[in-house]
């Protein structure tokens, strides 16, 4: 997803400057990037000193955090890691912001509502969150960096905007990064099983790249502060998602069913009206077509 906002920026003209440690990332994302001149790629890791280079030495109209693992496999695999970028690296960032007085934009996440017990979930509602399950490497880090940015927005007067990501899917995912939509859509190109948690009951209601990008655009260039909602109303279940899939791709696979994963949220649906009233928001990619530019990506 960071890759796709920074094609944005530059699309519309600004400099961007990107900050990756590539532990989960992957440079094939920005390769397309090498030749511009308004791209700065900085191999290093926020939780640290930056290095000495050129490019930091700028002053920024807005910093986006938008670093962290993000996956189910990489809460058992990172989790020290999500949690130093989710507190060490949103205090370093925050104060790069209030260094440069830039406009500091916290990406967020609907994990932030853990197992809710509201449907659908609106920006008020505090969530139900495990606090010392697996899931809670992620789930507290993003509320600790919800919490640190409204606290430098209250001390230091810092222009912050946050935004709350419902589930993400489209070109440049990892095959293994371990979420449903990746992971059946390879399993499908594949004709291997595709490999639905518990019943498949469980909902998600899923975002393609583009529209979430639109949105973090709209909140980047307005005046509010948030948390706001970005996503869709599409929801699924996880069984219907791989029925989709499979239908998609044209592939022979079925769907089997296998151990539910701790803390599995039931539902996930975002109460899109502070986006719509306050930013103009309105998702436009419904799922069958979204799913099919992401399939052609993984089929390539």
């Amino acid at each position: 997803m960071p890759s796709h906002v920074a094609d944005a920026l530059l699309a519309r003209g600004c400099t961007v400057v990107a900050i990756d440690n590539f532990v989960t990332g992957s440079a094939e994302n920005i390769a397309h990037l090498a030749t511009e001149p308004r791209f700065t790629l900085i191999e290093a890791d926020v939780t640290e000193p930056l290095p000495d280079h050129p490019a930091l030495a700028e002053r920024f109209d807005a910093v986006l955090h938008m670093a962290s693992p993000a996956s189910p496999t990489d809460f058992a695999k990172l989790p020290v890691e999500i949690l130093k970028v989710g507190s060490a690296g949103t205090l370093a960032l925050l104060d790069r912001a209030v260094a440069d007085s830039a406009r500091f934009l916290m990406a967020s996440t609907s994990e932030a509502y853990g197992d809710p017990a509201v449907h659908p979930q609106p920006e008020s509602y505090w969530g139900n969150v495990n606090p010392i399950g697996v899931r809670a490497v992620y789930d507290e880090s993003k509320r600790f960096a919800e919490a640190a940015t409204m606290a430098y927005h209250r001390l230091h007067g810092l222009d912050t905007a946050i935004v709350r990501i419902f589930n993400t899917y489209g070109p440049r995912m990892r095959p293994d990064d371990g979420r449903a939509i990746p992971t059946f859509i390879s399993q499908a190109l594949r004709n291997d099983p595709i490999t639905v948690h518990g019943t498949g009951a469980q909902t998600r209601s899923i975002t393609y790249v583009d529209d979430l990008v639109r949105g973090i655009l709209l909140l980047l260039d307005s005046t509010e502060t948030g948390p706001i909602n970005c996503g869709t109303e599409h929801e699924l279940t996880m069984l219907d998602l791989a029925e989709l899939i499979v239908k998609l791709a044209g592939s022979e696979s079925r769907v089997e069913l296998i151990e539910r994963t701790a803390d599995d949220p039931e539902k996930r649906r975002p109460d899109l009206t502070l986006a719509r009233e306050l930013l103009g928001y309105e998702p436009q990619v419904g799922p069958e077509e979204g799913l099919r530019r992401t399939i052609d990506f993984f089929a390539k």
